[in-house]
């Protein structure tokens, strides 16, 4: 799968855009803010229906308009598809796929899968465990058509659950027959998404170490294991269990949306002990085992965006992930506000690129 071409009406910094790609490497270079960041976002736009960044598509828009336009020809199973995102103020998003509309935006998820690599990717050590959770369930939902209708019921629910115990707490008054009968909806789509979790973790993790080891030489040992309430306690049991603390802190305590992804290093906590270097070599290996994963259930290889990473990382560190590059991850686009450094070193290991120059939202080609 790659994309041939990408088009940009107002959105962020571009006016106006229009790119074709090479199927192999794709180099943006140009200083900081100059809207390296943003292409690599419409990009993911196309795969995921919204922004890696922002969480309106509004702060999307261009400043000064009220709209902006993102389109895509994507090649996949040497077909080519043409992908449209529109968004307006005021007004519903817009996105197709070859002239239709989607009813839910939720059946595009999957069909072009990419995965970001980004400066803020530590964030999945130092942050909490929802940031952890949101990751994993990424993967799975890129990959399982039914994981991800379930996770979106089970937040629906828990929604709903909590609404209710909310105006228990406010009125006074408690109705469990009411309370159970989102606990049986609950129930079955919590142990769906808790087993398939189990089963997920015990298949990525060896791909996991493969990457990691690659990085470090072998010189760290790297491990994450999946903690659940659920792995000793039936969903049934630890709802009921926590009726009480539910009501008095107004949200559901127990169920799989508290469950935990544990990165560790050695025999201790990876955001404890891991450096810099550590952290981002950590992170780096889950991105590109989250790669390899979607690329054995798909039968062909993600868009991978690779954005600024080389920061932090020693010469060492960055050379091994390269040579990993040359091992067909797909088609690669590679951000970096130093060009000298990135094509020194695809130059060092024999690899030919497109070369990008971002300016202030314009776009030539070397």
């Amino acid at each position: 799968m790659v994309i041939e071409n990408l088009q940009l009406i107002n959105f962020k910094n571009y006016e106006g855009a229009n790119f074709d790609f090479s199927s192999t490497i794709n180099v943006l270079i140009g200083r900081n803010g100059s809207g390296k960041t943003n292409l690599l976002d419409a990009i993911y736009y196309l795969s995921f229906t919204k922004s890696a960044f922002n969480g309106s598509d509004y702060q999307n828009i261009r400043h000064g308009e009220n709209h902006f336009f993102i389109k895509g020809t994507i090649k996949s199973n040497d077909k080519p598809h043409e992908i449209v995102c529109g968004v307006q103020m005021g007004l519903k998003k817009n996105f197709k796929e070859d002239g239709l509309e989607y009813q839910k935006l939720s059946d595009h998820i999957g069909k072009y899968p990419a995965v970001l690599m980004a400066p803020d990717d530590v964030d999945l050590i130092r942050e909490g465990s929802e940031s952890r959770r949101k990751f994993f369930d990424g993967i799975i939902s890129q990959i399982d058509k039914n994981y991800l209708e379930n996770l979106i019921q089970y937040g629906h629910c828990l929604k709903q659950r909590n609404s209710l115990l909310k105006m228990f707490y406010e009125s006074g008054a408690t109705d469990w027959i009411a309370l159970e009968s989102y606990d049986q909806s609950l129930i079955p789509l919590g142990n769906s998404i808790y087993n398939k979790r189990e089963a997920f973790v015990k298949e990525f993790l060896p791909v996991f170490r493969k990457f990691y080891n690659f990085l470090v030489d072998e010189s760290e040992v790297a491990n994450l294991d999946y903690s659940s309430g659920l792995r000793n306690t039936s969903f049934l049991e630890g709802l009921s269990k926590n009726r009480n603390r539910d009501l008095e802190l107004q949200r559901t305590n127990f169920g799989v949306h508290r469950d935990e992804f544990e990165f560790t290093l050695g025999e201790g906590d990876m955001k404890r002990l891991g450096s810099q270097g550590q952290q981002k070599s950590f992170v780096i290996a889950l991105k590109l085992a989250q790669v390899e994963i979607i690329k054995n259930a798909k039968g062909f290889s993600p868009l991978l965006l690779m954005d600024d990473i080389f920061d932090k990382l020693d010469d060492h560190r960055i050379t091994r992930l390269l040579e990993l590059i040359k091992n067909d991850l797909g088609q690669l686009f590679i951000t970096d506000a130093r060009p000298d450094r990135t094509q020194g070193l695809l130059k060092q290991i024999n690899l030919s690129a497109s070369v990008f120059v971002v300016e202030k939202g314009l776009v030539s080609k070397q």
